[in-house]
């Protein structure tokens, strides 16, 4: 079985080798799946993509066309990939969850590096500058949470808040049943929350959840977190929101436009993206670049889980973790094909 990887890094080939069986070559490309570069995948048997890779309608058909089996998605979110043009052609597998806490736990470590300012005073200290002008913080405890998106992330991140004796509010279409979270509608999120944090998938009901009319609706100085997916929101109205001071501050480890710039050194070269290089340059945004899964228990979980999908579906014909959109709904895939 010969699987084709693209976007991989080495970090990728390192986690992916430990868990590669006898019967299995794996190619790692560094270039992304696209319509220019799906011809890479033609004498392969299935195809193994990451977030930022294109699996649109024409890259499904030529994939297809070339007798490509599946494809393995080495992630959660399956925006990037038109399932129901997939549906009847190729298999598609995703890998759930791998390590929740990792993207969890980034959360809040940006959260508090934005409010206490450890990033200035790192920086102000290795030139031996100990002045404390400028870096006062505020406390989160007592602080109003809103979460929007409570699956095993958005859960998690809960806990965390409470840890630090916030109050947390929560929206979600699907509530966790039998949970202690406190619901609420959308609107009171906006309006009643210190801090937003964005845990929820990209669908077309969640793009730019984040927008202008929302942004009028939350507290002056509202603090907004992005750890799940970039266009949950608007760039141009989080950039009129900060610099009209109604947002307060924002932590974004994903970005609308992120496809073309992450996952890249593009030190010394001039950046094209005039909105990444704006929000970059303001002294209230933290951005790091799609890093909040990268951890050693995530990188393992989700190589283990891809060859299980991958394995599985050799074996089987199916996997736990195929994914299928008949209609409107994506579900787990039950012999469909």
């Amino acid at each position: 079985m010969k699987i084709a990887f693209f976007d991989t890094k080495q970090y990728d080939r390192d986690s992916f080798e430990k868990f590669r069986t006898d019967d299995m070559v794996f190619k790692y490309f560094e270039t992304k799946l696209t319509p220019d570069t799906v011809s890479l995948a033609q004498g392969f048997d299935g195809i193994c993509i990451f977030v930022n890779d294109t699996a649109s309608a024409e890259v499904i058909d030529k994939l297809y066309e070339y007798g490509i089996k599946f494809i393995a998605l080495r992630c959660a979110g399956y925006n990037n990939v038109d399932i129901r043009h997939a549906h009847g052609k190729i298999h598609i597998f995703h890998v759930p969850a791998y390590s929740p806490y990792a993207v969890a736990e980034h959360t809040m470590a940006m959260l508090l590096t934005s409010v206490r300012r450890t990033h200035k005073s790192y920086i102000r200290t290795k030139d031996f500058n100990f002045s404390l002008n400028g870096l006062t913080g505020f406390d989160l405890y007592g602080k109003t949470m809103g979460v929007i998106g409570t699956g095993k992330i958005g859960r998690i991140f809960i806990n965390i808040c409470r840890g630090f004796g916030m109050k947390v509010i929560a929206y979600d279409k699907y509530p966790a049943d039998n949970s202690d979270i406190e619901y609420v509608t959308l609107d009171e999120i906006y309006e009643k929350s210190d801090i937003i944090s964005l845990h929820c998938p990209l669908t077309r009901e969640t793009y730019h959840i984040i927008d202008e009319k929302a942004i009028e609706k939350c507290k002056k100085g509202v603090i907004i977190l992005n750890t799940s997916r970039g266009a949950l929101i608007d760039t141009e109205a989080l950039l009129d929101g900060i610099k009209s001071r109604k947002i307060g501050a924002a932590c974004l480890d994903v970005y609308e436009e992120e496809s073309d710039v992450f996952f890249e050194d593009f030190s010394g070269h001039i950046i094209d993206d005039d909105n990444l290089a704006r929000l970059i340059s303001m002294p209230n945004v933290l951005v790091t670049s799609h890093q909040a899964f990268l951890t050693e228990e995530a990188l393992n979980n989700i190589a283990e889980t891809t060859v299980k999908n991958i394995t599985d579906f050799l074996t089987t014909g199916e996997s736990d973790n195929e994914l299928c959109q008949k209609f409107d709904k994506v579900e787990t895939c039950r012999k469909c094909f």
